[in-house]
């Protein structure tokens, strides 16, 4: 495939989706799904008419997003905006496309990013960033998937640790505020867990509730973030923590640790803290060590290292730091953050002004400038 040609009607189709009307972020997603079908198909049936090709794929993909988009919206407009305590209502026919999503015919990883696409509604990109990969990687895995499960029968449903992980991005994304499906993914996570006795599912479900709980507080009036540090805690949902602490150590009895369970006892750590000055961090630098032992997650360690740092001194933290990849997403507001305690602002600020500068969203990017321009503020005469 002539991969110059490619990429030069990128642009070309990318503008005949949008004048169909169809919104710049979706004809991507489409054109990007596109590109990785004629990678697929091109080499062994050129088309006579490749630009003419491209704009038919993307565009049915545009369509087939559009409708499945317009799908996952109906549904969402049956839940209230925050998720209801207790037994789960009535189940609707959401969870059972999550399991068949994840059919046992695709790889965990595909089927994933199958479900977030289809059901979850989420984009190519905010999948690729949640994988930690390039978009046109995802692009390519989403489009491998699709074709997978197009000569398959959906009658053999997936297992219960892919829909976990799915219900955990999308509650990860909906929790970010790029999407809003933090509530859809609890009510989906108390149905999961009314139909099914499993530890990690209870887990999972004890997680949300807790990080849910801390939602109000997450941002200012301005729509900056908040530091968990510096977050009013009068305004955590009390409620919520208490139910995902009863969770939790139901589950957490149960004697059969996994990685949601061991996410979910750091997150009620930091709840069951008064004040952030009092958080039991040498405990849950021990959970991060469980939890590392899980997943050998390299995210998992540089939050370790931040916890390592809060435990043991900040030098101890940048120790930790330095055994890790340095192009892990956030590394450098992490290590901002630590030579900012270890008494460094001038190189505190430069590594904030850089992270900022790599931050995946907005809020994010605002927060981390404003730190830098605080440190530089206390340099200037």
């Amino acid at each position: 495939m002539n991969e110059a040609l490619v990429r030069s009607l990128t642009p070309s189709v990318l503008g005949i989706l949008v004048r169909r009307g169809a919104d710049f972020a979706a004809a991507e997603d489409a054109v990007q799904d596109a590109l990785a079908e004629a990678v697929r198909v091109w080499p062994a049936d050129p088309p006579r008419d490749p630009k003419g090709w491209l704009v038919t794929v993307a565009w049915r993909r545009f369509l087939d997003a559009t409708r499945a988009d317009t799908a996952r919206r109906r549904r969402e407009d049956r839940v209230d905006e925050e998720p209801v305590r207790g037994p789960a209502p009535a189940a609707d026919d959401t969870l059972q496309l999550y399991f068949l999503c994840s059919h046992p015919s695709l790889t965990p990883s595909s089927a994933v990013a199958l479900t977030l696409r289809a059901v979850g509604g989420l984009t190519t990109r905010q999948i690729a960033q949640a994988y930690l990969v390039p978009e046109a990687t995802m692009a390519q895995r989403i489009s491998r998937a699709k074709r997978t499960v197009s000569g398959v029968r959906l009658d053999r449903p997936g297992d219960v640790a892919t829909v976990l992980r799915v219900l955990y991005l999308v509650f990860n994304e909906g929790y970010s505020g790029d999407v809003d499906l933090a509530a859809e993914a609890i009510r989906l996570t108390r149905q999961l867990a009314a139909a099914i006795d499993h530890p990690e599912v209870a887990g999972l479900l004890a997680l949300m509730l807790l990080h849910h709980a801390r939602r109000a507080a997450r941002t200012a009036a301005d729509g900056s973030l908040v530091p968990l540090a510096e977050q009013d805690r009068g305004r955590w949902d009390t409620g919520s923590i208490a139910e995902g602490v009863r969770i939790l150590q139901a589950a957490l009895a149960r004697d059969r640790l996994g990685e949601f369970q061991a996410q979910a006892a750091i997150a009620a750590l930091h709840a069951d803290a008064p004040a952030a000055e009092e958080t039991d961090w040498v405990q849950i630098v021990e959970w991060y060590d469980e939890l590392a032992r899980l997943t050998d997650s390299p995210v998992v360690l540089l939050n370790r290292a931040v916890a390592v740092g809060e435990a043991d001194g900040p030098r101890a933290g940048l120790v930790a730091l330095a055994a890790l990849d340095g192009s892990l997403p956030r590394h450098t507001a992490v290590a901002a953050y630590l030579h900012e305690r270890d008494g460094d602002p001038v190189k505190a600020a430069r590594l904030y002004a850089e992270a900022a500068r790599k931050a995946p969203n907005l809020a994010e990017r605002d927060h981390l400038t404003r730190q830098a321009a605080r440190l530089n503020a206390r340099r200037s005469p």
